[in-house]
């Protein structure tokens, strides 16, 4: 494997025209003086060099010079990366977060046939702000998706029940979360029907950054059954949408479902759902879920997937 470096950096005054430079120096809202840097994902854009070269044999093309390809940093060494939304890229002082895979070239890059470029490339936002030149180690730090499975349960916590509800969303999820080809950990924890203990162990997550919490049980109207009303005082924003149509669906023809008081919402930087505690719920549930994970993941943390 080659060293995964900077080959060199580029900027533009002007849309359309990027020039080769001495150095990048970025704040939040991405490289200061370039035409391009705001508010949004799209602040900085890098290829490796491989990827042009291939470009060039098969197109035949002629010798361009670095940002020709529309570029901010052209790298060596991350063209056998497959890169992922969230990933980190170390660069001298910096920190950048992909925030889109694929880029899209000028037409005279254009040829029917070997128009491969909007396959390689990606797009950054600044997450730590510094200064970027040429000859730069880059380091790649995968996004590790942290997901914390909570089973709410006086009779599974002291052992006199297995816990079967819990070990089924986490084969969903890591099922899920496979097919995204992203990395990832899957905690596990079970507790009494404890308000206290749950917002103990919520509040850690919060703390710890987790992405994804479900909690299975405790969601229905037993003097026992307090998940939802604790989940709900910490929530940030709920989403009720969710909840709402999985009641209405599968309400539709067994009625008992109508009566769950599930709830998901946004807590700090994680997003929490509340599942009943049958295993059949929970694959009901976790159905639905999955639908629209990945892209209230990336609402939260402002990426525009559309």
């Amino acid at each position: 494997m080659s060293e995964r470096k900077v080959l060199s950096v580029s900027q533009s005054s002007e849309r359309g025209i990027k020039k080769s430079v001495k150095e990048l120096k970025l704040n939040d809202k991405g490289i200061i003086g370039d035409v391009h840097a705001g508010s949004w994902n799209r602040q900085i854009s890098i290829i490796d060099i491989s990827h042009i070269n291939r470009f060039k044999e098969l197109t035949e093309a002629r010798d361009t010079e670095f940002g020709e390809f529309a570029e901010n940093i052209t790298s060596e060494g991350l063209h056998d990366i497959d890169f992922k939304t969230f990933d980190l890229l170390k660069i001298g002082d910096a920190i950048l977060e992909v925030t889109q895979v694929g880029k899209p070239f000028h037409d005279q890059f254009r040829e029917l046939g070997n128009y491969v470029m909007p396959r390689v490339g990606i797009f950054c936002r600044v997450k730590k702000v510094g200064v970027i030149k040429s000859g730069d180690k880059i380091e790649y730090i995968p996004k590790v998706y942290k997901a914390l499975i909570v089973t709410l349960s006086d009779r599974a916590s002291a052992g006199e029940y297995e816990d079967k509800s819990g070990p089924k969303v986490i084969e969903l999820l890591d099922s899920y979360l496979r097919k995204l080809r992203v990395k990832y950990q899957i905690d596990k924890e079970i507790i009494p029907d404890s308000s206290q203990r749950l917002t103990n162990i919520l509040s850690k997550a919060k703390e710890d950054k987790y992405d994804i919490i479900i909690t299975t049980g405790g969601t229905g109207i037993g003097k026992r059954d307090i998940t939802v009303e604790t989940v709900q005082l910490l929530l940030d924003k709920e989403i009720p949408g969710i909840m709402e149509m999985i009641r209405i669906k599968y309400g539709a023809e067994k009625p008992n479902a109508l009566l769950s008081r599930a709830v998901a919402g946004v807590m700090g930087e994680s997003l929490v759902y509340t599942l009943p505690g049958s295993v059949k719920a929970v694959q009901e549930y976790m159905t639905e879920i999955i639908k629209t994970l990945q892209h209230l993941l990336y609402m939260l943390h402002g990426i525009d997937a559309h």
